[in-house]
């Protein structure tokens, strides 16, 4: 599924997980609030809780009830694995085609990087 063929909340879950990825939203720390993230991102709050709701299931943050959602121990790593299987799984097998369709070679555009 393409990035803008994807529902506005699964687009917010993975900018999200990106950000706990990055350290921008360290283990440990308080997410957003859901209105917060909502008005940053121009989103309606309802989508933003849906995409909240899955890391929680996920069990990825934690909530304190009054307080807010936490980044859980050991969450960026899970999200690590979980987006390297992803992208080994969905995304490598066509940019790898595309690459032996375009006649390049992989050591050159290693060296590029």
């Amino acid at each position: 599924m393409s990035q803008q063929s994807k529902p506005v909340y699964l687009k917010l879950r993975d900018m999200i997980a990106a950000a706990i990825i990055d350290g921008r939203y360290p283990e440990g720390e308080m997410l957003p609030s859901v209105r917060a993230l909502a008005a940053e991102q121009g989103a309606n709050p309802l989508t933003v809780a849906k995409a909240y709701q899955q890391f929680q299931t996920d069990g990825l943050v934690a909530v304190q009830r009054g307080v807010g959602m936490y980044v859980v121990k050991g969450a960026a790593e899970r999200l690590r694995h979980r987006e390297r299987e992803q992208f080994v799984r969905d995304e490598w097998p066509m940019i790898r085609e595309r690459i032996a369709r375009l006649g390049l070679d992989a050591g050159d555009l290693l060296a590029r990087v």
